[in-house]
């Protein structure tokens, strides 16, 4: 029994639904996104309820059943409210730039690391120590952001690097003196 796959979805006003075969597209303020519905998974459209069932009790079909309608749900906060992660930089000379469509970051390398930015992200720098990763596809933000982590990970004796606003960063004891 899945408790989330059971639940149904109910569609925002601002958020229209379009099925085609197995193929599903939500469109809202934010953006479009679509997604590929297994063919074990079939969706029920009411009004604004969105429905989800599966066609046995087949392992794969049970677990597919609840992860398609979190992406479906995901999609729909998505187009509407969107998503966001914000990366803070610590360290001395550590910062970040946008060049166009380029976040520049220099993060104690040899040479400042540049990384394209993805279609369909807004990565803005409101100072040179925070990004803010915004979108509507809540994989692409999240990876993205992931990726500019990965950059110079949070060290655990002064904290330098890279990480998420909020992020716990386990700090040891630095060796002492006799």
């Amino acid at each position: 029994m899945s408790r989330i796959g059971n639940k149904a979805i109910v569609l925002p006003s601002a958020a229209s639904i379009e099925l085609v075969e197995n193929t599903i597209t939500v469109k809202g303020p934010k953006g479009q996104l679509s997604f590929e519905i297994p063919a074990c998974i079939s969706i029920h459209v009411d009004g604004a309820n969105i429905t989800f069932t599966r066609e046995s009790n087949e392992k794969t079909h049970r677990s597919l059943h609840g992860t398609t309608r979190a992406i479906i749900n995901n999609m729909v906060v998505g187009v509407t409210e969107g998503y966001e992660k914000i990366l803070e930089i610590e360290g001395t000379g550590y910062r970040a730039q946008l060049q166009g469509k380029k976040l520049v970051v220099n993060a104690g390398y040899s040479h400042p690391v540049e990384m394209e930015i993805p279609e369909g992200l807004t990565v803005t720098v409101p100072n040179p120590t925070e990004i803010h990763v915004a979108g509507c596809d809540k994989e692409l933000v999240g990876q993205f952001a992931a990726e500019v982590r990965i950059i110079r990970k949070p060290e655990p004796y002064k904290g330098k690097g890279i990480h998420y606003r909020g992020e716990y960063i386990r700090r040891k004891e630095g060796k002492t003196a006799k």
